[in-house]
């Protein structure tokens, strides 16, 4: 269960290079002028399979969201403000140039790269079709042409050594976790297919057909997801298309017994001929084009699709009263370990020889002690210092860095329960903080208290929000790079749509939705700041004297917030009263879960100030 902290091999630059170089050939012998290798898979999940990390084999870039482009000459990796320092990390040797991403990125640094005439290629699975239609639109206006390479170019290169198509056990998420039978999900999105005047919908992304069908499995690292696709018909079974079904093995007979009530069992390499049959039929079948591969549209024809949201988004994304329970339930489980790593860290700092990785495998130890955890929910960010303003650090063996006395300690960290997805951060004094410190990190909480105290009416988007936990920092010429805030799943992706808060986050928030709250700043080559909460949208209710009524948000996350970086001359009187009645919160609600040891440092860490 622990996390690979192994360092990359050393001769890293010649293998990239080596790489590029073989790819470069098969460019030259299509010829395609320049290969575009995004990070991401045939359903465009955060988390990939290890046979799918191809812009990790062949650049070296670790991330998770990123975008390399390889032409006959140049290369260029496409990555934002979260990686930007790690991109140029991680690839400076290599001959790609770092590119930070924006609108048109990917179209300028083509337009400045390939001449008039040029042939960009693209793995269709790969692409959105949303994507792929406005990459295709920009390009001609430079005299270029999109094609769609159905053989990935980045496989031929890695051969034999590519691993393999995961197949992990599939298993039941039971009612009493999933609030919700399978049966009346899919009834629900039939009946919005008929009113629609669908004939079928195309499932691609596996966390919805994982709600769906209330199952899980172990796919990919840290989303209890199984890799599949799904076609929902206007009436009658699922069709479930599976990439590996070992009898007895990947799914036991209780779990078969489970699918086979409502769907019917097929292999990925079956996929293509559904949708042609489908075509074929003339049925109208309903694609999100922001998430369905470019490849599924080529098979269904323009003619045939009705493009549309993915109908399990939004339901997924609202979560029902067991799954309210079940997530506060996961936090306090949570908090309790959270407790026991803050007091444990407080404790072995004093003596100077813990460092990243021992502090995040003891995090994760503490989580497996309460019997309940899945797996973590991502890789633990754990940076002490300038490592602490890389926004979504890994550490290795390479960059490892003691906890240093006067230097800050970023952890951003969370489990995976089967009652509900946890994730929180927490920026932790060594030593004395500076003023500086001390006051970046109060401007930060006065943008996580902002939001945590927001009062929103009917209609209102996550953009609406996201300047609330700007403003403290604006007004001291200081900002962050990424958004607020995203969506949580219920035992499946920590990073969960439609809902976010951030400068795109232009879909409503409605109750029972979970976000995060995680403003932060971050001082290149010195600290990174972030707290970081989960709140639940409540229900709209009147206010008093209103004439309106408002949501708010209920604080998930129970873990104190130090103190120590808390600059009183900053926070209002309000902030501070809020900071109080939060600690008072986490101190009665954890402390009865925790040894006496923890219960005596929680009590206090949660004093109030």
């Amino acid at each position: 269960m622990f996390q690979d902290f192994e360092s990359p091999p050393l001769d890293a630059t010649a293998w990239t290079t080596s790489r590029i170089s073989q790819l470069r050939k098969i460019l030259l012998r299509r010829s395609i002028d320049a290969y575009v290798v995004p990070r991401a898979d045939a359903h465009q999940g955060e988390y990939v399979a290890a046979c799918d990390a191809r812009l990790s084999w062949l650049t070296g870039f670790t991330g998770s969201a990123g975008t390399a482009v390889i032409g006959r000459s140049r290369s260029a990796l496409i990555v934002d403000g979260r990686y930007t320092l790690q991109a140029r990390s991680q690839v400076a040797q290599s001959g790609i140039e770092v590119v930070d991403i924006a609108p048109h990125a990917l179209d300028d640094w083509l337009a400045s790269t390939c001449q008039s005439g040029a042939v960009v290629g693209v793995d269709p699975r790969l692409m959105p079709l949303a994507q792929a239609e406005r990459l295709n639109a920009a390009l001609s206006r430079f005299g270029f042409k999109l094609r769609a390479v159905e053989r990935n170019l980045v496989d031929m290169v890695w051969g034999k050594a590519r691993p393999q198509e995961p197949d992990g056990a599939i298993t039941v998420q039971p009612e009493n976790v999933s609030g919700q039978s399978a049966e009346d999900k899919i009834r629900q999105l039939q009946d919005t297919l008929r009113s629609d005047g669908d004939d079928a919908c195309l499932l691609t992304l596996p966390d919805s057909i994982c709600w769906l069908l209330n199952i899980r499995g172990r796919d990919v690292s840290h989303t209890p997801i199984v890799r599949c696709f799904a076609v929902v018909p206007k009436r009658g079974k699922i069709e479930l298309f599976l990439y590996r079904d070992r009898p007895g093995q990947r799914i036991d007979a209780a779990t078969r017994s489970h699918i086979s009530k409502h769907a019917r069992l097929r292999q990925v390499s079956e996929l293509r001929d559904h949708l042609k049959l489908l075509k074929s039929r003339d049925a109208r079948v309903r694609v999100d084009p922001t998430t369905a591969g470019w490849w599924c549209a080529r098979q269904l024809g323009n003619r045939n699709l009705h493009r549309a949201d993915d109908p399990c988004q939004q339901p997924k994304a609202i979560k029902n009263p067991v799954e309210i329970a079940g997530t506060r339930a996961a936090h306090l489980r949570d908090g309790a370990a959270m407790a026991r790593f803050l007091a444990w860290l407080d404790r072995e700092t004093e003596g100077g020889s813990v460092d990243e990785i021992a502090a995040a495998r003891q995090l994760e130890e503490f989580r497996r002690e309460t019997g309940a955890l899945e797996d973590v929910s991502f890789d633990t960010i754990s940076g002490a210092g300038p490592n602490g303003a890389i926004v979504h650090y890994r550490v290795t063996e390479a960059t490892n860095r003691k906890l240093g006395k006067g230097e800050l300690y970023l952890v951003d960290s969370g489990g995976q329960y089967r009652d509900g997805t946890t994730d929180i951060t927490r920026t932790v004094a060594v030593g004395r903080p500076t003023k500086d410190m001390r006051r970046n990190f109060t401007l930060v909480l006065q943008g996580h208290i902002a939001i945590s105290t927001a009062r929103f009416p009917k209609g209102t988007r996550g953009l609406d929000l996201d300047p609330l936990a700007r403003v403290a920092l604006w007004n001291h010429g200081l900002d962050y790079g990424h958004g607020t805030g995203h969506g949580v799943g219920s035992f499946l992706s920590v990073h969960e749509g439609p809902q976010s808060i951030s400068r795109r986050g232009h879909h409503v928030l409605e109750p029972g939705m979970i976000i995060s709250n995680e403003p932060g700043y971050y001082k290149e080559g010195a600290y990174g700041i972030r707290i970081e909460n989960l709140v639940l949208v409540r229900p709209f209710e009147p206010v008093s004297g209103g004439d309106r009524e408002m949501a708010s948000f209920e604080v998930l996350t129970l873990a104190p917030i130090d103190t120590r970086l808390v600059d009183l001359a900053v926070l209002t009187d309000d902030e501070r009263t809020w900071l109080n009645a939060y600690h008072a919160r986490v101190l009665k609600e954890i402390g009865p879960l925790v040894d006496r040891a923890t219960r005596a440092w929680l009590k206090s860490a949660c004093a109030a100030i």
